[in-house]
Order: C-alpha cells, then sequence, then structure tokens
C-alpha cells in the first residue's frame, strides 16, 4: 500500500512543486525584483549578517582570498621599502651598507617574509633590522590587520556552524497529512519529530493557509493568508517534545476546511505551511522549522500507523520506517456528512431516553393472591 500511495502523490508533487511557496525542506520559493540601487547598499552595511548567510563555497573563497591578497598586498609594500633602501640584487650598494630587512633580495623574498610576520612563524632567515622607521611602521599595521583578518573569518566560520537553521535539519515533518476520525472530530492530522535526544524548549506549533482569493469588490489576492491552528495532547505551548508528536486541527465551521470534501480536495488550489518555533537546550539558540502540504499530499480517509512501542529492557522505542506511512480508515465523505450523521444519532439518542430502554433479560412473572396465615 505505501508504494501504490507515493505512485499517486509523486506526480502531483512534481506538477505542483514550481507552484509552492515553502519547499519540503523550508526553503521560500520567492524573489525580489526592481529593487531600485541604493537598496543594495544595505547589504554592505549590513556586511555581517551578509558574509554569514551566504554559501559555504563562497565562504572560503573569502578566507583564502583574504589571507593571500593581505600576504601579497603587504609583500609588495615591504618590495617597495627594500628598493627604496637599495637592498634588493642588482642595485648599487655603498659600503656599510644597513639593510631594512635581512635576507629579503626580490618579490619572492618579500612575498616569504609578509607571511611569516602576519602569520607569526619567525624561521629567522629574514629579520627587521629597525634601520628603517618605515618598515617598523609597517610591521605594526600588519600585524594588526592581520589579528583583524583571523577575528572575523574565525567569527563568521563559528557563527555559520551553530545558525539555528542547522539545528533545524534535525526536525523533521511526515511526507503527507491525514485526515481521519480523531476522538469524535473530524481531523487534520501532521506527525512531526526531533531525531535529537535535546529538547527544544518552550515549542510553539501554528500553521498558515496560503492561496489566491477574490474579494468582494472583484480583487484578486495572491497569497492570501489564513491562520490554522494545530494542537496536540500535551497542549498548543510549551511541549515536552522528547518523542514525535502528531499535529491536530480540527475542521469544524471555524475552519477553512469546512467546505471540502474527499472528491474536492484533490482539486482545490491552496497550500498548507506548518511551522514549529523553539529554542534549542544545548545552545539556548531560537530556530523555526517549517514545511508545507499541498492538495495532492493531504490523504482523506487516512490515518498513520503507530511507531513508539516499549522493548524489554524496559525503554521506550521510536520506529521511524512507519513515520509517513498511514492505513485507510473509515472516514466520513466531507464534514457536512459526519455532521449530519452526528446529530442522527443526537436524534436517536433524545428518542431512546424518551421511549425507555427495553431490559431484554427482565421476566414477568405472575402474582397470585395468597392466604393470611398470620394469626392473632
Amino acid at each position: 500500500m505505501p508504494q501504490v500511495l507515493h505512485a499517486h502523490i509523486q506526480p502531483a508533487g512534481h506538477q505542483s512543486r514550481k507552484n509552492r511557496l515553502v519547499g519540503k525542506d523550508g526553503r521560500c520559493n520567492i524573489e525580489f525584483g526592481n529593487i531600485k540601487y541604493r537598496n543594495h547598499l544595505g547589504y554592505v552595511v549590513d556586511f555581517w549578517t551578509t558574509f554569514v548567510e551566504i554559501r559555504w563555497r563562497f565562504v572560503l573563497l573569502l578566507f583564502v582570498a583574504s589571507f593571500i591578497g593581505s600576504w601579497f598586498v603587504f609583500s609588495l609594500l615591504w618590495y617597495w621599502i627594500a628598493k627604496s633602501n637599495g637592498d634588493l640584487t642588482g642595485q648599487n650598494r655603498t659600503e656599510g651598507h644597513v639593510r631594512c630587512v635581512d635576507n629579503m633580495d626580490g618579490l619572492t623574498t618579500a612575498f616569504l617574509y609578509s607571511l611569516e610576520t602576519q602569520t607569526t612563524i619567525g624561521y629567522g632567515g629574514r629579520a627587521l633590522t629597525g634601520h628603517c622607521s618605515g618598515a617598523v611602521a609597517l610591521i605594526v599595521v600588519q600585524s594588526l590587520i592581520g589579528v583583524f583578518i583571523n577575528c572575523f573569518m574565525c567569527g563568521v566560520i563559528l557563527a555559520k556552524i551553530s545558525l539555528p537553521k542547522n539545528r533545524a535539519k534535525t526536525v523533521t515533518f511526515s511526507d503527507t497529512a491525514v485526515i481521519c476520525l480523531n476522538k469524535e472530530s473530524l481531523c487534520l492530522l501532521i506527525r512531526v519529530a526531533n531525531l535529537r535526544k535535546t529538547l527544544l524548549i518552550g515549542s510553539q506549533i501554528y500553521g498558515k493557509l496560503v492561496r489566491t482569493t477574490t474579494t468582494a469588490d472583484g480583487d484578486t489576492v495572491i497569497l492570501d493568508q489564513v491562520d490554522i491552528n494545530f494542537v496536540v495532547d500535551a497542549g498548543k505551548d510549551n511541549l515536552f517534545f522528547v518523542c514525535p508528536m502528531t499535529l491536530c486541527h480540527t475542521i469544524d465551521r471555524s475552519s477553512p476546511f469546512y467546505e471540502l470534501s474527499a472528491d474536492s480536495l484533490p482539486q482545490q488550489d491552496f497550500e498548507l505551511v506548518v511551522f514549529l518555533d523553539g529554542t534549542a537546550e544545548s545552545t539556548s539558540s531560537s530556530c523555526q522549522v517549517r514545511t508545507s502540504y499541498v492538495p495532492q499530499e493531504i490523504q482523506w480517509g487516512y490515518s498513520f500507523l503507530p511507531i513508539i512501542s516499549r522493548t524489554k529492557t524496559g525503554k521506550y522505542r521510536v520506529d521511524f520506517s512507519n513515520f509517513s506511512k498511514s492505513v485507510r480508515v473509515t472516514t466520513p465523505h466531507c464534514v457536512r456528512c459526519f455532521e449530519k450523521d452526528a446529530d442522527q444519532r443526537r436524534c436517536n439518542d433524545d428518542e431512546q431516553q424518551k421511549s425507555g430502554i427495553d431490559n431484554l433479560g427482565f421476566q414477568v412473572i405472575d402474582i397470585h393472591d395468597s392466604v393470611d396465615v398470620t394469626k392473632m
């Protein structure tokens, strides 16, 4: 059954992939156009966020370019100082000539001295003599700039490693959502699991229904958002997120899914975006996990398979092989059908209470007049 279901859902998901606002991995499918040129300067002003958010390939390129570039620029300055002082090979040197830097007689040795100075290697073959005041000032400036580059690049790499979105990758949602009866109500169910043993503190779960609507004036509103409330058995806020949970949205008269039915659901054009906000217990950083479901990924009349069991050693075991698997269950065709059946059952119960209930175990016994044998 799961294989048949996967084959049924995959083409629809592929067809609606370009129409998604939020991908299954949480990435937003949106682009900005016609931005004024001066607004691009905001990325330069907020350079720290720009460097943290760029891709790793550019961070590594920036890392290599910043060090090699600074070494080469300062090597040119060292070469210029040596040439001004007449230290290079081929220059006429007077007797008793004092070099600015010992054993630096060309651009290659100037580059090596720049590298050794900025990285504090200090092999000892090339050393500053102190004869040139410009060389003393240059070595101070290069040392300070080298420390700044080291601190900046280490900060960028550390910030990228500890980004909250990396923690969000260890929180997963079920591939599909299901609609079935839950606690005598028709509900939309979604599973979410924390793959780490460390908790997400203060977790909050909510959803947004994104669709295109038309107002009473005839205006078309693209990406119109409607709030979707989710609850779990443990409550709505401050969840004990230690094992997979099932998110539940009750489909009632206040729900935007009230008019849906099993037949009309696949023809709908909307996107259900689900959010989970929390604070990582180990790093105290806030993170948000999000995913989305299109109508072709919502199964009407299915229920999730159980995944939590208890081992012989007393531990609780979560079987993630059944995390997104579902099984067909008896479900009303639509919400109105469910309400009609519920009203009918309620009327039948009221009639039974008024007319009474027959006791099938009751026996009728004839009672004859007995002789009074009481003596005075």
